[in-house]
């Protein structure tokens, strides 16, 4: 049996996360979930607990403070890994990921090491954003693919699945990077492991509950991000 483990960063996703919980867990039965939350003010990390108090399945690793999305996934495929996981998950607690994918996405990494949910692979099935977003979704996408030549439609999407040995390849505690350059870094790095990327097309649906983490700081920092890798890339130091 497989050890899988899916990472659910939070903040303030009490509503969110208490109702996704049991769906990702019926999902499979041999599936932990490991929440990360960044001490969100609004009792999340209290209302997992007490979901773990009913089942050795959930699991809350509790982060000082708000610290992004970065070093809040570092920290649970750190935790993950320590706990045996043989396949990692990392998705959002807004249900715009859909988690009925899981199973799918584990049967995938049986020929591959990095298995990514895309929005872009069968045209744009993105559903309820802004059209303002969309477009910067969409073509910052086409801007990763530009400098870096990363054969993937959707660079910064965050519903992942990882083999347990790709994760320990690209050396997780060495990625800089948080937000969106966060998910084009770690796929980055993998690729020029040259070990194997396959996307799977979702069906991505807006949050309809709670307030977007995004910020125009994030988006900033996936434009430089890009010329980072490329920089150290020719350098040889990736």
């Amino acid at each position: 049996m497989a050890c899988k483990i899916v990472v659910i960063p939070t903040y303030n996703e009490r509503e969110n996360v208490t109702r996704l919980i049991p769906e990702v867990l019926a999902q499979d039965d041999e599936i932990t979930i490991l929440v990360v939350d960044d001490s969100s003010p609004d009792g999340t990390g209290q209302a997992v607990e007490q979901l773990a108090a009913e089942t050795s399945r959930v699991q809350l690793l509790t982060r000082p403070g708000r610290g992004g999305i970065g070093p809040a996934y570092k920290a649970g495929f750190q935790r993950a890994m320590e706990l045996g996981a043989d396949l990692i998950v990392q998705m959002d607690a807004d249900f715009s990921h859909p988690y009925t994918s899981l199973p799918e996405f584990f049967r995938a990494t049986e020929d591959a090491d990095l298995v990514l949910g895309s929005r872009y692979t069968n045209g744009i099935t993105v559903v309820n954003w802004p059209i303002e977003r969309l477009l910067l979704s969409y073509f910052g996408n086409t801007y990763v693919r530009a400098i870096t030549r990363l054969p993937v439609r959707d660079t910064t999407g965050g519903f992942k699945c990882w083999r347990r040995e790709a994760l320990a390849a690209i050396d997780i505690g060495a990625v800089r990077s948080n937000g969106y350059a966060f998910q084009i870094e770690t796929t980055y790095r993998l690729w020029r492991k040259g070990l194997r990327i396959r996307e799977i097309p979702i069906i991505f649906m807006d949050r309809t509950v709670g307030d977007s983490k995004m910020s125009k700081r994030i988006s900033l920092e996936a434009l430089w991000m890009v010329w980072w890798l490329k920089v150290q890339t020719l350098r040889g130091q990736l």
